[in-house]
Parts: structure tokens; sequence; C-alpha cells
């Protein structure tokens, strides 16, 4: 990613790393001080990337370059205006004469879903990727132990969080980084890498405790000395083995 530069892809993975690393309990002072030098850096190295910081220049200013640069930004907003409320009609989008969106089945898939579907239809989409967000943080909270709350934490950052970047970068509320939008960018090795770890987060849920079971062994014992006892954030996790009351 250093050498490509992908700084989009970059920043899923860095925000992966800092969930995980706020979920097991590391001081805030070490995130929020990480995420201000990961910042500083990223700035240095768009300064000295012309195309990077003409994109930057683009998403500050849209209409400075209507037919250059800002041409994919300016033509979603269009795409999506061009929508309304309940959107033109299934595959409308792609007839003669329609707005003509660059990378439509990859980076924008979200301007063609606005388009033809409206308002109403960009709103389900979000909406489902908040309700995956909210079942797999709970999830990862009744987990029974600490592997499969972070397992599950990273897994629900990483879609939503690549969910959420796309759209912004759709809306122009940031600015363009070509990453897809999970499950519905035309991808066949994306699908199925997305399609595996919502497996392994069906699999942590399987294994997922009631909330009477909430309370027992505390999730720092399995972490090992050398992270100093920081806690799991959430409640307490007990263990799978059966309580016993006979002392050895």
């Amino acid at each position: 990613m250093l050498i490509a530069p992908d700084l989009g892809t970059a920043t899923v993975v860095a925000g992966i790393g800092f969930a995980l690393f706020f979920t097991a309990g590391a001081p805030l002072r070490w995130v929020f001080g990480t995420a201000l030098m990961a910042a500083a850096v990223s700035v240095i190295g768009i300064s000295f990337r012309s195309y990077q910081a003409a994109r930057l220049n683009n998403w500050m200013d849209p209409f400075s370059d209507p037919t250059g640069g800002s041409y994919q930004t300016l033509q979603g907003l269009i795409a999506m205006a061009n929508g309304g409320i309940f959107g033109t009609g299934i595959g409308t989008s792609q007839q003669p004469g329609g707005v003509i969106i660059p990378y439509a089945w990859n980076d924008y898939i979200f301007a063609v879903v606005g388009e033809e579907f409206g308002f109403l239809g960009a709103v389900v989409v979000i909406g489902a990727f908040i309700a995956i967000a909210l079942r797999g943080l709970r999830v990862a909270r009744r987990a029974p132990d600490t592997f499969g709350a972070l397992l599950a934490t990273g897994i629900v950052v990483w879609i939503c969080g690549q969910a959420f970047l796309n759209i912004g970068v759709v809306l122009a509320i940031l600015p363009v980084t070509g990453i897809p939008l999970p499950l519905l960018s035309q991808g066949g090795s994306s699908l199925f890498v997305l399609m595996c770890a919502i497996g392994l987060l069906l699999s942590v849920s399987r294994e997922t405790m009631g909330a009477q079971e909430i309370g027992g062994i505390h999730a720092r014992g399995d972490r090992g000395r050398r992270y100093g006892g920081a806690p799991l954030s959430g409640p307490r996790r007990s263990s799978y083995a059966p309580t016993s009351t006979t002392r050895r």
C-alpha cells in the first residue's frame, strides 16, 4: 500500500488497527497519538504527490475543474440528484442519454443506486450497513473470548468503515479514494473475501453467550503479561468450562 500508493486502502487498514487497539483496552493517548502521527505522515505524503494533492483540491472545490479532475465527482452528484425520492427505475442509468458516471460499476456504484432507486434506495443501503454494524458489534460484545471479540470487531469495522468511506466519496463528503462498496461493487475476488469474513463473523456469532452467561473470567487472562493487563472494553466473558465446586 505504501509503494502503490493506495491511500484509500491504507485508511481502511489503519481504521481497523485503531479500532482493535481501542477495543483491546489500549490507553486512549496511544490511540490518538498514533492517529495524529498517521495523519501528519499522510499530509506530508500527499504534498509530495501532485495527483493526490489535485484530488484534495478538487474535493475542496469541485467546480474548479468540471471537465477534468472533478468530472467523476460532479457526475455522481448529478446522478444522485436526478434520482429524486423514488429513482428513475432499474436500468435507466445505462440507457442512451443518461448520466455518464466513470467507474459506475465499481467506485461509484452508490451513485447508480441513488439514481435508479432514489433517496429511498440509498437510505435502504445505508440502513443495511448500519444493521450489519449493530449486529456485528453485538456479536463482538457477546463473544466467548478475547480473540472472538477482536475478530468480530475487525470484520465489522472493515466492512462498514469501507462502505461509509465509499459513500462519503460519492456524496463529496470525502476526497476520491478509489475503494469499492462492499457487497455491491463489481469484483469476484473482493466478494469471495467478504463472504469468507462474514462466515467468520457468523462462526463467532454461533458461540456467543446470552446476557445471563456474561460475567465470568475477565478477558485479560488469555492475552499474556506483555499487555500489562489492559482490560477489554465491554462485559466480562465467562469460560466454556463448567464451574467446578470441587477443590483439588
